[in-house]
């Protein structure tokens, strides 16, 4: 092989070592890049599954305490509905596997029986019919309760177990990207030593052309 056939594999083996190094590298970090965004975003979904648990149980405890101290609990309680459709109609934008779509319904329609029963309820304090109150609060509002709570439930133990899951995903993309970039390194480093070995050939051929220019011509003795 000549001199300058040498040098362009050299120059080959030097930018492939290059090449192999960095996409390796960019692809890791996309690769982690994407898997901890699904952790994020399943991190976020649980959070709103839990807060959806707690504003359901929120609103019902302070129902139930407008009941017993004649209204005056009753404004805590609306701010509490309120608050709790807040967090349902983010979760509505961000949640939209269908498993949670269909949590979210239940949980919708369950909320939507206990407030048209709460106005009821209201309307019979108002008017002084406390036996009528309590049949209420005991009674229908308690079993639209538990659906709420059992959709809520639902929907905070399914956004576990999707969070869950993302997190054993990134710790396995990590381990594959730790993987993979060893696996570049020592190719990239198996190059190195065919570019020195080449570096080294041309250094010894160098020499010898130097050592054959250097010698008498004999014809000239």
């Amino acid at each position: 092989m000549s001199i300058r056939s040498k040098l362009v594999a050299a120059t080959v083996v030097a930018v492939a070592g290059l090449v192999l190094t960095a996409g390796v590298g960019i692809w890791a970090l996309s690769y982690l890049g994407d898997r901890f965004d699904a952790v994020q975003t399943a991190a976020n979904a649980r959070a709103l599954g839990l807060q959806l648990k707690f504003d359901v149980t929120d609103f019902n405890g302070w129902q139930t305490a407008y009941g017993y101290d004649d209204g005056r609990s009753r404004p805590t309680y609306l701010a509490s509905v309120e608050r709790f459709r807040g967090t349902l109609a983010r979760a509505r934008e961000s949640l939209r596997r269908p498993q949670e779509r269909v949590l979210l319904e239940r949980l919708d329609a369950a909320a939507a029986d206990f407030e048209r029963l709460d106005g009821d309820a209201w309307a019979a304090l108002q008017a002084g019919r406390k036996d009528e109150v309590k049949r209420i609060l005991l009674g229908p509002e308690i079993a639209n309760f538990r659906r709420a709570a059992a959709a809520a439930q639902a929907l905070a133990v399914a956004e576990e177990r999707y969070a869950a899951r993302q997190e054993q995903r990134f710790r396995d993309a990590r381990h594959d990207a730790h993987r993979y970039l060893i696996v570049a390194a020592i190719v990239a480093s198996l190059l190195v030593i065919v570019l020195l070995v080449t570096a080294h050939d041309l250094a010894r051929a160098a020499e010898g052309r130097l050592a054959e220019d250097a010698e008498p011509d004999p014809d000239e003795r």
